[in-house]
């Protein structure tokens, strides 16, 4: 039993040096040693996270509860830190940015993180919206807190608010990484330059997608498995998509998607208080006060 017990150290002893070093060989080849082993890891992003959204909703994130005349302090600290945190991290993608680029870099971090920080009673707000959104559109909500503790909606939003603006200041990669953690944790797949509009609610969530360039305006709601994707890609010169053009849907106020229903195309276009059936293929536009059923009837 002893021998036995030796053999895997003897086999560490001896073949794991060489299976390190064909590791690091083949890192070297694919250039992902230079180009991730200074940014920030999975964990770090998904702890800044956490420190905004516990900001954003004190004692609903936390382990522990918390009492009320901790309140502001609770939330000034884990600003503070999230902001230090986050200006090491923005720093870091910028160098790496200006590295794969090949250009210099000017930009300063500090002026990106108080744009940043200046936005967070505004995500706030928004977000106040979308729980209102979904106590009203779903008959089985109780309470707003059950919307705030249970709810995969809000969940997702309270992520995509805060990389969506990240995003918008230019932010690479750190943004992509949050909703990412955010689709994991609750199938929904949304693009952090998507531009969300006040009152939305996914109903149910359980594999929505939503694309980059895709708009979506105020008061609406959208159920399971909706995809609000894009049309065949544009190619350059050698093949590759063409990125930087709109290629996802536009959906105005006051508009329902029911499950299922995939909308395609950057020219395409929802009209303001429409109500889109369940299981719909859409790539065409359709006016203002519209409902499509399944087999593309159209009522106006």
């Amino acid at each position: 039993m002893g021998r036995k017990d030796n053999k895997l150290g003897d086999w560490i002893n001896s073949e794991l040096p060489k299976i390190a070093s064909d590791l690091e060989s083949l890192n070297d080849d694919y250039y992902l040693r230079e180009n991730t082993i200074s940014l920030a890891g999975k964990e770090r992003v998904k702890n800044i996270l956490f420190l905004l959204r516990s900001a954003l909703f004190p004692g609903v994130y936390e382990k522990c509860s918390i009492s009320k005349v901790n309140v502001d302090m609770l939330i000034g600290n884990n600003i503070r830190e999230a902001a230090i945190e986050l200006r090491e991290v923005i720093e870091r993608v910028f160098d790496y940015k200006c590295k794969k680029d090949h250009t210099e870099c000017e930009i300063d971090p500090d002026s990106v993180i108080i744009s940043f920080l200046e936005k967070i009673p505004e995500i706030r707000r928004m977000l106040q919206t979308d729980i209102h959104a979904a106590y009203v559109g779903d008959p089985a909500a109780k309470s707003f807190e059950e919307i705030l503790l249970s709810y995969p909606s809000l969940e997702m939003m309270s992520i995509h608010r805060i990389a969506h603006e990240l995003y918008r200041l230019n932010v690479p990669l750190i943004p992509r990484m949050m909703n990412e953690y955010g689709h994991r944790i609750t199938g929904i797949d949304i693009h952090p330059g998507a531009c969300i509009g006040e009152h939305f609610f996914m109903d149910h969530g359980t594999g929505i997608v939503i694309g980059e360039t895709c708009r979506i305006g105020k008061n609406v709601k959208i159920y399971q498995g909706v995809t609000l994707g894009a049309k065949s890609f544009e190619l350059d010169s050698d093949g590759n998509p063409v990125k930087g053009i709109k290629r996802h849907p536009d959906i105005e106020d006051n508009v329902i998607i029911y499950s299922h229903a995939t909308i395609l195309g950057g020219d395409t276009v929802i009209g303001h208080d429409s109500v889109i059936g369940a299981s719909v293929w859409l790539m065409k536009s359709v006016p203002p006060h519209s409902t499509i059923y399944h087999n593309l009837r159209s009522e106006k």
